[in-house]
């Protein structure tokens, strides 16, 4: 059940992250959920860092440091996409 919780986690956090960045993205689905299970990974080590454990209720402080990290990692993989994508294209050109 862990593994499936980690993927529910980091599907909704890469599609809020996809959401909240500005201008049309091109990362793959996977690719974001991926980025999402990264961002919460993150997120509760920053949150650990500034003394936020798990609490009973819906944990915000938590919440906002995954969004805010899987929004970092987001934006690092679609850069990375796009160079990759953009180096393809052109090697496929000459």
């Amino acid at each position: 059940m862990g593994w499936l919780w980690a993927i529910i986690v980091g599907f909704v956090l890469g599609l809020l992250a996809k959401a909240v960045i500005p201008g049309k993205q091109h990362l793959p689905l996977w690719l974001a959920t991926i980025c999402g299970m990264i961002g919460a990974v993150v997120g509760n080590a920053i949150a650990r860092g500034f003394g936020i454990e798990e609490t009973r209720g819906i944990d915000w402080g938590r919440h906002i440091f995954q969004l805010g990290a899987a929004i970092v990692v987001v934006l690092l993989a679609e850069m990375i996409y796009n160079s990759m994508k953009r180096r393809k294209h052109e090697r496929q050109r000459v």
